[in-house]
């Protein structure tokens, strides 16, 4: 029996099933053709607490509303935040795990079926390119892990992994292209600061070949993939590498201040 909420007081005048609910929003007009973006974030502010609520009984504590902060007399913020919860909704349908990075509130929500399983601070970032990560992503490639020594003279049995051989700092990247390069922010040793140096200027030195050679070939620019760089205590570094599977979607919320 396919379950469905009523949703009369919308005004829709129907009852919307979990079959036809990612239909429905794919099928909303475009935002130039909507009443005001205050309106639409509302709108599906409504339909993501419906969805929520009737997914699982646990989501009453999270069915509030997903943005507190979001300025609602600025254009660029309503528009920003719309898209996220808009992609936020079709993922919360589905029964698996998805990743949100607010660059906004400075957090790192693992969630599921719309809720927060685990929320991860981010000390500082950066991030290159940020126009173009206006999309969901999936996970391609997890960090590389280091096994456990076994002792060939004692037990064959493997030792298992845990949280604890997690590294603190690695690279996750996503398909469509996009390169998150996650650093310990408690760590800051000598040796840190300058691997990390070195890797800043090894990244700006390929960019700036990759755009010189591709411009040369094309006769014009290249949109550059998205990049961003995350600074994140190291025990909460190890926890989003022991979260992250092949897969995974990821969803990332934009500052609009400049």
């Amino acid at each position: 029996m396919t379950s469905s909420v009523s949703i009369k007081s919308l005004g829709l005048g129907h009852r919307l099933s979990f079959s036809n609910f990612s239909t429905l929003l794919l099928s909303l007009p475009s935002l130039k053709s909507t009443p005001p973006l205050r309106h639409r974030l509302w709108f599906l502010i409504v339909m993501g607490v419906l969805l929520l609520t009737t997914v699982t009984p646990l989501s009453r504590a999270a069915a509030r509303e997903p943005f507190p902060d979001v300025n609602m007399n600025d254009p660029a913020s309503l528009q920003e935040a719309t898209r996220v919860l808009q992609e936020e909704i079709l993922l919360a349908s589905r029964p698996q795990n998805y990743l949100l990075i607010d660059l906004v509130t400075k957090t790192v929500h693992i969630k599921g079926r719309g809720l927060d399983l685990y929320r991860l601070t981010i000390e500082s970032w950066s991030f290159e390119a940020p126009e173009a990560a206006d999309r969901t992503y999936r996970l391609i490639a997890r960090p590389p892990l280091t096994r456990p020594t076994i002792d060939l003279t004692g037990s064959p049995k493997q030792i298992p992994l845990s949280l604890e051989d997690m590294p603190t700092a690695y690279t996750l990247s996503f398909a469509p292209p996009l390169t998150i390069e996650v650093q310990p922010s408690d760590e800051r040793n000598l040796f840190h600061q300058l691997g990390t140096s070195l890797v800043a200027s090894w990244r700006t030195w390929k960019k700036w070949i990759r755009s010189f050679a591709l411009g040369s070939l094309v006769g014009e620019p290249t949109r550059p993939a998205p990049y961003l760089l995350l600074n994140i205590p190291h025990d909460q570094a190890k926890s989003l590498a022991w979260s992250a599977v092949d897969g995974m979607p990821l969803i990332i919320r934009r500052p609009t201040e400049k």
